[in-house]
């Protein structure tokens, strides 16, 4: 049997902004072109094997989640969601600045704004909802993987109605750099991280300006873009 691919819409910075060259070279993979990158020299030697580190979220590139991923309805075609996610970006959805910060999200580290945004959010939750008419419902199999986390009564609910836990109160904007970090070298690798952050990007501003399509073609392959959309 052939296996479905998966799709999701994404912020992904512009391919050409100095945000983008940071995350893609901590994650060491290009998902505008699908190919690896060198990692930075400096992350040498931060927690073991950086490798290793970041195998977990590289398959899905520097991004952050505005609709999770999920495969299509049978009832419709990759042609009608990339359409629909390029009229929704038209639809007056403003861009968003936040002042960025690198923080430990429990055992991982990811890019997230200094405070949440109001209008950030708003737009995840619109994601959520108006692109699910495209999501098919999950498998058995893969609601049980998402269960065996230890998931909260809501986002249970959550899980079970938009087919993702972290969606709504539970989402939080974040640009994931790290799988699991051991605990006795997140003090370093989160120094290391921010001192990478600062000498590529500055004290620039995150701005989310665009929504990405991006499309897994099995499980275990790793995300690529195919649609850009700006918000207007």
């Amino acid at each position: 049997m052939i296996e479905a691919p998966r799709y999701a819409i994404y912020f992904i910075p512009a391919m050409e902004s100095d945000l983008y060259k940071f995350g893609r070279s901590i994650l060491g993979y290009d998902c505008y072109t699908g190919e690896s990158v060198p990692f930075p020299a400096d992350l040498e030697g931060k927690a073991a094997d950086w490798h290793k580190v970041t195998v977990e979220p590289r398959r899905y590139g520097f991004h952050a989640t505005l609709k999770a991923p999920f495969h299509l309805a049978s009832s419709c075609s990759e042609k009608q969601l990339t359409s629909a996610v390029i009229n929704f970006a038209k639809l007056g959805h403003r861009a968003v600045c936040s002042e960025p910060d690198i923080r430990a999200l429990g055992n991982f580290i990811a890019l997230v704004p200094c405070e949440q945004s109001a209008v950030l959010n708003a737009l995840a939750n619109r994601c959520t909802t108006i692109f699910d008419a495209f999501r098919a419902p999950m498998s058995a199999q893969e609601r049980a993987r998402r269960a065996a986390s230890r998931l909260s009564a809501r986002q249970l609910q959550n899980l079970d109605r938009w087919g993702y836990p972290y969606v709504f109160d539970d989402f939080r904007f974040h640009m994931t750099l790290t799988g699991p970090v051991p605990a006795a070298a997140r003090d370093e690798v989160l120094a290391a991280l921010r001192w990478l952050f600062s000498r590529v990007c500055g004290e620039r501003e995150i701005t989310v300006d665009r929504l990405a399509l991006v499309k897994q073609l099995h499980t275990g392959s790793p995300f690529r873009v195919i649609c850009q959309a700006g918000l207007s």
